[in-house]
């Protein structure tokens, strides 16, 4: 064992050591986050939620400069497949490093660009495979959906777009106009024009107020009647953005029959469809691709996170028909991360080979079932959704009402809780509208021991919740 992998890999050790948030910071964490909070900007998110100081890491679990070790069902915001430090991933980057390898090489070809190609056509549906063109953009999703919506203009000769109310894209004045969430953006002009924002199917806030198959028809009726209508004040648009479950807007998963239906309006109007996978892809849905379960296939996807191994990396990948656009169209200085190339390809193949996709599948029912017990017990706990390991559960107030007929959402509960589960050495994150959907993304390897450990926190923090 190297010095390296020593350092990193003490997973039994940290199991064990496995204690949650102490009450007394030690002064050198205390340091570091007073600097932070005065030197950083005021933009910063996670640390006022999360504030620790973290200095170790491997597979599940993180350790922070206090010595005391957390469970990550974070991960990186969805990023870490495999969780942190894995094996296949090391290796791939020591290899790399060691080769002498360029590590900047903005669009120019390598043998590990090439093979990080490969790899990623392997993982996409057949059909669309056999006609894929690639896009390297700069080192975030944001920009693949900035791509996506270049080409799509240009193909088109057209400029509106149809996103979805929930939705979320990035934090680009671009992406932020197709975004639902009001507030990155309430401050901002020069938001993107021609984005017609229409409503996104939700088994538990519909908002046509109907319930199942009646709601998915509504759904499609009004999609139908607003691109057909003459006077319905929307001309043919460049493309339609969707998340086949939305990640930030709450973890709130599209049915089945609702993106066939939305799928086939689209191609009977000639509307290219850009499914947003930057945080659902890659197996954590129970499939490769959360858009698979539908049986669907899209015209542009875009990819970040989990395809660079933990490494900044993005792609945007469409149907050949689509590359009118010319050299130079779209680029980016950091396109050519050789390292985040060479991380992705070992993440992709390991995923493949251990059908990570079908652990997730089994896991994410494990989990749920958990978070359905929480909901029998605890009149607080309004919903539970999600697929794979990609889960939500959204905290309501059961005395007060909303306008779509169930009880309103609870954003201090939520916090509260997020809270008591850190204290108990669980990171997790909210989401979803007022910040109330308790949000689980936990790496796509986690074992049946670590979800019974997961599922434990989860209960004594809802008790303690209970008994404040």
């Amino acid at each position: 064992m190297n010095a390296f992998s020593a350092v990193l890999s003490p997973v039994e050790e940290m199991k064990r050591r496995h204690t949650g948030l102490s009450k007394l910071y030690s002064l050198e964490t205390n340091a570091i986050l007073e600097r932070q909070s005065q030197q950083e900007s005021n933009a910063r998110s996670y640390p006022r939620r999360i504030p620790l100081v973290l200095e170790r890491a491997h597979g599940i679990y993180v350790e922070d400069s206090r010595g005391q070790v957390f469970i990550d069902c974070l991960a990186g915001a969805g990023t870490l497949a495999l969780g942190h430090n894995h094996p296949v991933v090391i290796e791939a980057l020591q290899k790399a490093l060691a080769s002498g390898l360029p590590l900047h090489t903005l669009d120019l070809s390598t043998p590990v660009k090439d093979a990080f190609v490969q790899e990623l056509m392997s993982c996409l549906p057949s059909e669309f495979a056999a006609k894929a063109r690639i896009q390297f953009c700069g080192p975030s999703g944001a920009d693949a959906v900035e791509a996506a919506l270049k080409l799509t203009r240009t193909a088109t000769a057209r400029h509106g777009v149809l996103a979805f109310q929930g939705g979320y894209h990035g934090m680009t004045l671009g992406t932020l106009s197709l975004s639902g969430n009001l507030g990155p953006k309430s401050a901002l002009g020069g938001l993107l024009a021609g984005v017609q924002f229409l409503p996104y199917p939700s088994e538990y806030r519909c908002p046509f107020g109907e319930q199942g198959e009646r709601s998915i028809d509504l759904n499609l009726r009004y999609l139908s009647q607003l691109l057909e209508d003459p006077q319905g004040g929307i001309a043919q648009p460049a493309a339609m953005i969707l998340e086949a479950i939305q990640g930030e807007g709450g973890v709130v998963p599209a049915p089945d029959t609702w993106l066939q239906g939305v799928r086939a309006l689209t191609e009977a109007y000639g509307i290219p469809l850009i499914l947003d996978e930057i945080q659902s892809g890659i197996g954590r849905s129970g499939k490769m691709f959360a858009f698979e379960h539908s049986g669907i296939t899209p015209d542009v996807i875009t990819l970040s996170k989990a395809i660079g191994g933990g490494l900044p990396l993005a792609v945007t990948l469409y149907r050949e028909e689509l590359d009118q656009w010319q050299p130079g169209a779209h680029a980016g200085t950091f396109r050519g991360n050789q390292l985040a190339m060479a991380a992705g390809t070992a993440t992709l193949r390991h995923v493949k080979q251990e059908r990570l996709d079908l652990r997730a599948e089994a896991a994410g029912r494990q989990l749920k079932k958990a978070l359905l017990d929480l909901q029998s017990e605890f009149g607080w706990v309004g919903h539970v959704r999600g697929r794979g390991l990609m889960l939500g559960m959204e905290i309501i107030d059961p005395a007060k009402p909303s306008s779509d007929g169930n009880p309103a959402t609870d954003s201090a509960r939520a916090s509260a809780f997020q809270r008591a589960c850190l204290e108990r050495g669980l990171i997790l994150e909210l989401g979803g509208r007022h910040g109330a959907t308790v949000r689980l993304l936990p790496p796509l390897n986690i074992s049946d021991k670590e979800l019974n450990h997961v599922t434990q926190i989860l209960y004594c923090a809802a008790s303690s919740l209970d008994r404040a």
